[in-house]
């Protein structure tokens, strides 16, 4: 059941970090929003599945961050 929660915490931490991670003009500002939420999400997620959550901080961080600077404004349509 452990490993099924995993998952499914990962899964949602992928999908809410490529939809975030396009807040910003530029590619620093969205690199910084994703790493910012990306660490958020990986702290909560890790405290709430046992894990550390400062592993799940710098574990999410770096997701969002990559993931932040890998997306264009043109990626995401926020109803601009």
């Amino acid at each position: 059941m452990k490993k099924f929660n995993l998952a499914l915490l990962t899964a949602v931490m992928m999908i809410s970090a490529l939809l975030l991670s396009a807040c910003g003009d530029t590619q620093g500002q969205r690199a910084l929003s994703g790493g910012g939420i990306g660490a958020g999400v990986g702290a909560v997620g890790a405290a709430v599945t046992g894990g550390s959550p400062v592993a799940g901080a710098l574990i999410g961080g770096g997701v969002g961050a990559v993931t932040g600077a890998a997306t264009s404004k043109k990626d995401i349509n926020l109803g601009n």
